[in-house]
């Protein structure tokens, strides 16, 4: 009888466990549920918070898009392409910039691919790989990735913008050399200019600096010097990771394509921000490209969001430069 008892006892405890087990799982499961739906979840904002894929030259790339209250109900809208950069996805790009909260007030969509980790482990977009052709294969993935937007949302297809930061930044410029026509607008964070590398060897050479002089211009657009969208370069002169001698030269470089020429450096500050050494480079009256060199700022996107990597809160707001300069390319025409 005893042992009777013992059995049942122990059959109870087991039957216990595994419930409790069970119930762990269960809340195992949950927070994984929590955490990829908190990984999908749109940056706070009103708005919606699309997705999709493009197939290109380059294969599948996924793009998440911002789309303000109310877009389409009446005149379409302006888009502003933005490529995160190494170690960053669309989502933590988003947060990191808080592009889409000025989308939100402003009035304009953001779209944002994002890289497939198998095309590179770091998640960069090889901007550098001209030698395989691979660089061209993604820029023009990335410029299929802007039409089926534009096809299938309301957007002014005369007021496009690219911005990046890092290899973001380097995509974007090559997107604007083989584009010119598509993008009203061009901004660079904390990347190198077209033309200063061909692989990846020569490529970590031009992030320290070497190579910076000496461009060789990457497409017909920059040998031709006609038709290339303003450019806005924004880089931190405590940058360890992109030397800031690739800012200068990427502004250089617009302007050489034109015929422009750097005007005085001025100094702009505000409160406790950054300091900013700004240059405008101008052919006549038109401003070719700005540079500007935040003091003090490393490797990341100025005032971006704390605890985002590769994101400095202290400002100036490189999201709000970016917009105000190219919401005056818009204007301009």
């Amino acid at each position: 009888m005893r042992n009777v008892k013992l059995v049942s006892l122990w059959q109870q405890a087991a039957q216990r466990q595994v419930r409790s087990v069970a119930r762990a799982g269960q809340r195992l499961t949950q927070d994984m549920v929590k955490a990829v739906a908190a990984a999908h979840a749109p940056p706070p904002g009103p708005g919606d918070w699309l997705s999709g894929t493009v197939l290109g030259p380059a294969g599948a790339r996924r793009w998440r898009l911002y789309r303000p209250e109310g877009a389409g109900r009446s005149t379409p809208l302006p888009l502003l392409v933005m490529l995160h950069g190494c170690s960053q996805d669309a989502h933590g790009f988003a947060i990191s910039t808080g592009m889409n909260r000025l989308a939100a007030r402003e009035g304009f969509f953001v779209l944002y691919p994002e890289q497939d980790r198998r095309a590179n482990p770091q998640g960069c977009w090889n901007w550098y790989d001209t030698r395989s052709g691979q660089a061209l294969a993604e820029a023009a993935t990335l410029v299929a990735a802007v039409e089926q937007v534009a096809l299938a949302q309301a957007v002014d297809r005369n007021r496009i913008a690219v911005a990046g930061l890092s290899a973001g930044a380097s995509m974007a410029a090559l997107l604007a050399v083989r584009r010119p026509q598509l993008f009203k607008a061009v901004a660079m964070h904390s990347g190198v200019p077209p033309g200063v590398a061909r692989s990846s060897a020569t490529a970590l050479r031009a992030m320290l600096g070497h190579g910076a002089q000496g461009v060789v211009p990457v497409g017909p657009a920059l040998l031709a010097g006609a038709s290339l969208p303003p450019l806005l370069v924004l880089h931190g002169s405590a940058d360890a990771v992109v030397s800031s001698r690739n800012a200068a030269a990427a502004a250089e470089l617009w302007a050489e394509a034109v015929g422009a020429r750097g005007g005085a450096a001025r100094v702009v500050q505000r409160g406790q921000r950054h300091a900013m050494h700004v240059t405008d480079y101008k052919a006549g009256r038109r401003t070719v490209a700005t540079l500007c060199e935040i003091q003090g700022l490393g490797h990341a996107w100025s005032g971006g969001a704390a605890r985002e990597r590769f994101s400095d809160p202290a400002g100036p707001c490189a999201s709000r430069l970016v917009w105000r300069f190219a919401r005056n390319c818009f204007d301009k025409g």
